[in-house]
């Protein structure tokens, strides 16, 4: 017997909490399908679902769920599927934990649910805000838990009939017509955890994300890219600066040695304002304050120097991985040492706009490739925050409801921004 569920709260109210008696009365089941809804959540939001399990049922719908639905001996992917089958409708918990792990195993093996899933309503529900929705699930109209109203409109669409939901299913992968513009789950260094804010970060470059398997159609394409932002090496800040640092610092020997002598010269010329001893006592008390904390001046500085130049280095870098991957219609973005950002956006528009400003076609092409290596990376970041630092262009670009690459291009030429 299941033990007694403790509603997990969303902005202080538990699904129960929200569900008002209903005026829905549940669909008919009809041939093979045997529930109203199949939901798949992760595990570390249990308390939350189970919560809105219980109300689903008390409402007379028929749920299944993993824990009590799944066939004991069958593989998860066997069990999912028939799940689906004998489902009317697909409900998904998107959390951050679901993203990475049960969304990434549904998205991976698509051709085994695609079938089923282009025939079932699916029904995302946000339960975090701020949640990067799935691309495959980027055209469908979300519900979000912290909606006041949330369980009138789950109820409205799970007892509504199918035949009313035909635009709501999952598709398999298309062209840009719906998915352009759409931020990807962005990259995660595998240094993270002991990674230095002036260190670069290291990307697996071993297996190419569930994510983008149905995305990028030359897999080593992505592998390269990886390769490219990993050669950016912590090595190359350290040593960068080498003979600046050195210079630096035998200006100061120099400089230090030269007031010595100075002071030395003075008084023995005036020996009855100093003496010696006394300029030698003083150059000590000065070697043992100033010197250190000259030099501790000069490591911070340089410190943060080393900050700024990573960064540049890895923008630098992924522009150069963004001319392989813009291909493949996917750009990276590079904000932190730790992150790069993702976005699945075509430039053939942009491309094509080149090729009529440039007459000829190398030139063209050459200018094309220029814009990619010093403006993609911000064009990446924009577009997956979704905010760009200038308001929206009067004149239509080439990518529908946002601003396009070469719109972006020029905006940043216009203030003078080449890097």
């Amino acid at each position: 017997m299941e033990e007694p569920v403790t509603p997990l709260l969303v902005d202080g109210q538990s699904p129960t909490a929200l569900m008002p008696p209903s005026p829905h009365v549940p669909p008919t089941l009809r041939g093979a399908e045997c529930y109203h809804v199949f939901i798949s959540y992760s595990s570390t939001d249990y308390q939350w679902t189970h919560s809105l399990i219980h109300q689903l049922e008390a409402c007379g719908l028929q749920v299944c769920y993993h824990e009590r639905d799944f066939t004991p001996g069958r593989s998860v992917l066997e069990n999912m599927s028939d799940c689906i089958q004998q489902s009317q409708k697909v409900l998904l918990v998107l959390s951050p934990e679901f993203v990475r792990s049960r969304w990434c195993l549904l998205e991976a093996n698509m051709s085994l649910f695609r079938d089923c899933l282009e025939r079932k309503p699916m029904v995302p529900v946000l339960l975090h805000p701020g949640v990067a929705v799935p691309l495959h699930l980027c055209h469908l109209t979300y519900l979000e838990a912290s909606d006041p109203d949330f369980s009138n409109k789950l109820l409205k669409v799970l007892c509504a009939p199918n035949v009313q939901l035909q635009g709501s299913t999952v598709v398999p992968f298309q062209p840009p017509s719906i998915y352009n513009g759409k931020a990807l789950q962005p990259l995660t260094a595998v240094n993270d955890e002991e990674l230095s804010k002036w260190d670069s970060g290291q990307f697996s470059d071993m297996e190419v994300p569930d994510q983008l398997r149905l995305v990028i159609q030359d897999q080593e394409k992505y592998r390269e890219a990886v390769r490219i932002i990993n050669s950016v090496s912590q090595y190359e800040v350290y040593l960068r600066p080498l003979w600046l640092r050195v210079l630096i610092i035998m200006a100061g020997v120099i400089f230090v040695i030269l007031l010595v002598g100075f002071f030395i010269f003075t008084s023995v010329s005036y020996e009855n304002y100093y003496s010696v001893t006394t300029v030698i006592q003083w150059f000590g008390v000065f070697s043992f304050t100033c010197v250190p904390l000259g030099l501790i001046v000069h490591i911070s500085l340089w410190i943060k120097d080393d900050k700024k130049y990573i960064m540049r280095a890895m923008q630098k870098a992924v522009c150069r991985a963004n001319v392989i991957l813009s291909e493949e219609k996917v750009l990276m973005g590079c904000l932190s040492n730790s992150k790069i950002h993702l976005v699945y956006v075509s430039l053939n528009g942009c491309k094509q706009e080149f090729a009529e400003t440039f007459c000829e076609q190398l030139v063209a092409e050459d200018m094309f490739q220029r814009a990619l290596l010093f403006f993609s990376s911000g064009y990446a970041c924009c577009l997956a925050k979704r905010h760009f630092p200038f308001p929206p262009p009067s004149a239509t670009g080439h990518l529908k409801g946002g601003i396009c690459f070469c719109q972006y291009v020029s905006q940043q030429l216009s203030k003078g921004q080449y890097k």
